[in-house]
């Protein structure tokens, strides 16, 4: 690092404090202000937001990779702007009719109690044990290998990078709340963007151009059925990435996310109307076509060099290539002084938006989902303060989880979407009958939510003891929870939860109309409707066909 690529870095870290200073000195006295900013952003906001959350350390560590690994097959989860569009089109308008702060707030207006607290329950553990860590300790990973300092005081820079970053993001969350996590999102996009197209140029160059990467990794064969490194769509039988199980998989994991995940739907509640919540998934959608140019591309730039000139990437113990390192190598090794301050800029931009995001929402579900439920009389300044101290106990249980993740940094990416993948069907198949199907009942959406953390927790279980147990022999048991792929067993878990839901509703009483009043399609009143057809204009159908035009070019380009 260069003292420009320092200068660069305090620019941007003097600009980021008059952006939390500014929103410190603005009038938060309800949760609502703290929260969801008031509900009064604007697309602009949203859809930067969206896209700077969801943007984190599975991305600059895990898909850069992926790609550097395993080539496309990780491109099914990235090109996913029309799951975006979901939410805008569909989901939006039940969301603003309910005025509710969280989605587990959301199920029990749909469903009960019950399936409000599983919900919060599953959302609070699987933020803390895998979201926090995970991008704490890729961001110490990251600025360990950029900056190539090993230790510094005598401490391993690891710990330095890592709790710095975390304490740093957690300081303006605490003080800001949504409004700091927007408002920076707005600052920290487009130098996110621009310091990873930076990289995407400088890594075609060094190689030779987009042809040579496309030459080099087609001759690598990712299967024994004749796949490479660049076909998006493999054969069936593929142990890892079979055509059918990604493109299922991919689909119930990227609906769960992107339409029913706290951590990004926060994002359109905080809107001002519907038109402003809508445009904001919108933009969000476009921006979130680009994450496959601008981190797996960058990957596989990064393998294809290491194959055409040898000695590019780090290898592990045992001779393997170090995929994982490939985004931080790529700016280590390419940038020139000034650049390399403007990309860390950008990765510091991806992991404290992604940080901020996860803190607020964390600190939203429990203040509102069991501090407020309990004690409903609390003060709305009180709620905010609670709101403070939850993020803090987050940070510091994401840190403290953070020895145990750093065993699992090669795999990384597998590691979250295998997880995401047990963690994903049985809420996307309570939401998807929820606003789908007026005869959902409040116990067939519990039973399916419950259905599907039992499956997913002894799926999980099941792989820690048979990759522990060589010696395990074959068993029906064995093959559903540990040797069946994981993609087809999202798709079959996911029709399981499916049949819960509607099996049980059969079996017990029907909602009343006034409790799904809103909140079912078919249910909404006049008003509601006139409100929904005025959120949209021809524009909106248009960015949208735009959205799903590019999506098809891609997968008839990479099949």
């Amino acid at each position: 690092m260069q003292p420009l690529d320092w200068t660069v870095i305090g620019l941007f870290a003097a600009v980021l404090v008059a952006i939390v200073v500014w929103v410190f000195r603005q009038k938060q006295a309800s949760s609502g202000d703290y929260f969801l900013a008031g509900r009064d952003a604007t697309w602009l906001a949203i859809g930067a937001s969206i896209f700077a959350s969801n943007i984190g350390s599975e991305h600059l560590i895990g898909l850069a990779g992926a790609g550097a690994s395993s080539g496309m097959a990780m491109a099914h989860w990235e090109i996913q702007g029309w799951m975006i569009l979901i939410l805008g089109w569909v989901f939006v308008p039940f969301y603003s009719r309910s005025m509710v702060y969280t989605m587990p707030e959301f199920l029990e207006r749909r469903y009960n109690s019950q399936s409000r607290t599983i919900l919060s329950f599953i959302s609070l553990i699987s933020y803390v044990l895998t979201k926090v860590a995970v991008t704490v300790y890729a961001g110490g990973l990251v600025f360990q290998q950029v900056f190539g300092i090993e230790e510094l005081w005598g401490i391993d820079f690891f710990w330095i990078a890592g709790i710095g970053l975390v304490v740093l993001t957690a300081l303006y969350t605490v003080v800001g709340g949504m409004r700091s996590v927007l408002y920076t999102s707005v600052l920290q996009t487009p130098i996110l963007l621009l310091g990873s197209l930076v990289i995407l140029v400088y890594g075609l160059r060094e190689l030779g151009g987009w042809d040579e990467m496309m030459r080099v990794c087609g001759l690598n064969t990712v299967n024994g059925h004749g796949d490479t490194m660049i076909n998006l769509i493999r054969n069936n039988a593929d142990p890892n990435f079979p055509w059918l199980g990604a493109l299922v998989g991919s689909a119930i994991i990227g609906f769960w996310y992107w339409c029913t995940d706290q951590y990004i739907v926060q994002r359109v509640l905080s809107g001002k109307n519907e038109r402003q919540a809508r445009r904001g998934a919108i933009f969000g959608a476009y921006l979130k076509l680009l994450p496959v140019f601008l981190f797996l591309i960058p990957g596989m730039i990064a393998f294809a060099l290491h194959q055409k000139f040898g000695n590019f990437l780090p290898e592990l113990t045992g001779g393997a290539v170090h995929a994982d390192a490939a985004f931080p190598v790529l700016v280590a090794k390419l940038l020139p002084a000034g650049l390399k301050g403007l990309v860390v800029c950008g990765i510091l931009a991806a992991l404290m938006s992604s940080l901020a995001s996860l803190f607020n929402s964390s600190a939203m579900l429990f203040t509102i989902d069991f501090y407020k439920r309990f004690r409903p009389k609390t003060p709305e300044k009180r709620l905010v303060v609670i709101g403070q101290i939850a993020t803090v106990v987050i940070v510091l249980l994401g840190i403290l989880w953070i020895p145990i993740m750093r065993g699992v940094g090669d795999v990384l990416y597998t590691y979250l979407q295998d997880v995401q993948s047990v963690l994903a069907p049985g809420i996307a198949a309570a939401f998807l009958l929820g606003v789908c199907w007026k005869r959902a009942s409040a116990a067939g959406g519990t039973w399916g939510l419950i259905s599907g953390m039992v499956i997913g927790l002894t799926r999980l279980a099941a792989k820690v003891y048979y990759s522990t147990t060589g010696a395990a022999g074959d068993s029906l048991f064995k093959y559903l929870f540990y040797d069946l792929n994981w993609l087809f067993f999202c798709g079959w878990m996911f029709l399981f939860c499916l049949a819960v839901v509607v099996v049980v509703s059969y079996f017990t009483p029907r909602p009343s109309p006034e409790k799904i009043q809103g909140l079912v399609f078919g249910t909404a009143t006049p008003a509601q409707r006139a409100a929904t057809r005025a959120g949209w204009n021809g524009w909106d159908v248009f960015h949208t066909a735009v959205i799903l035009g590019i999506t098809a070019l891609f997968y008839v380009y990479f099949w």
